[in-house]
């Protein structure tokens, strides 16, 4: 399944539904509560029981729904307010030999906050205190039920889905002091969407599954899940033997080599650009950049 966030009205964006993706194509979709009353209308309390994601599916399969067209489509971030959102660093060795680290013997964990985060084709913002924004291709994966001290038996099957991120970093802000979550969580500059695939529709562990990065259509990242330093389940292992991982929490995966700092000369994204995300399988992220418009 092919689930998303969005706004009815785009103009509040405290008021949130769910809907669901016909098919891989994303083109068509329905608005689950509009079909089945019953259902919630966060993706949240959806991910979170058995029950409502099984009445997805078979909402899904009905032959006799009136499927709009997505371009209809408000997206909000696909978990619009996780608890958690745990991000890694360095998760690719090509990526720590471009910014000078040695190949890490741990990752480098560290937080977002919701504040940061905006859904698909909604614009990432530049603030006035930098012009710094860079770009970082990442895989994500949402956390479906409470979850403890994970195995390798049991990992993969605390997750409720992928989506794709873009981890969206201040760099001067990121390096002026030894932790990165400072440069990491200007608001709106997490793009998160545009849906969460179940893992049934996707390899195990997500593995094997091409990334890129382009900015304005030019190729920027292009890598491949398989490189991961840390794969999903290793991943799980080591968060999960720190905190207890709720319904929704959000992890994010780490980028490959290619972002804009690292370039000569380097380069940072600009009001009127675009950037996409795309992860085989999943679809593509976009955004366009936009200034941070006077208060």
């Amino acid at each position: 399944m092919r689930l998303f966030t969005y706004y009815p009205n785009p103009l509040d964006k405290q008021d949130t539904r769910v809907g669901i993706f016909k098919d891989a194509s994303q083109k068509a979709w329905v608005a689950l509560a509009e079909v089945d009353a019953t259902l919630p209308n966060t993706l949240l309390e959806i991910i979170a029981s058995s029950s409502f994601m099984m009445r997805a599916k078979e909402i899904q399969g009905q032959t006799d729904l009136s499927w709009k067209s997505s371009s209809d489509i408000a997206f909000a971030p696909v978990i619009p307010k996780p608890e958690k959102i745990v991000c890694m660093g360095l998760n690719y060795a090509d990526h720590a030999k471009e910014g000078g680290h040695a190949r890490p013997d741990y990752p480098s964990f560290f937080m977002r906050v919701p504040s940061s985060l905006l859904g698909h084709e909604q614009a990432m913002i530049i603030p006035p205190v930098s012009d710094k924004l860079d770009y970082e291709a990442e895989l994500a994966f949402v956390i479906g039920k409470q979850c403890h001290r994970l195995t390798k038996e049991n990992a993969l099957a605390a997750i409720a889905g992928y989506s794709i991120f873009n981890d969206g970093s201040m760099r001067d802000y990121q390096r002026k002091t030894s932790q990165w979550t400072i440069g990491k969580n200007f608001d709106q500059t997490g793009g998160f969407g545009p849906c969460l695939v179940t893992p049934d529709e996707l390899p195990v562990a997500a593995h094997g599954l091409r990334i890129q990065s382009r900015l304005n259509g030019k190729i920027m990242q292009d890598s491949n899940t398989e490189h991961f330093l840390w794969g999903v389940v290793e991943t799980l292992i080591l968060i999960s033997e720190v905190m207890t991982l709720e319904p929704g929490d959000v992890v994010i995966t780490g980028t490959p080599a290619g972002v804009g700092y690292a370039r000569t000369p380097p380069v940072f994204m600009q009001p009127g650009d675009i950037v996409e995300i795309e992860i085989e399988g999943l679809g593509i992220l976009k955004n366009p950049i936009a200034k941070e418009l006077p208060k």
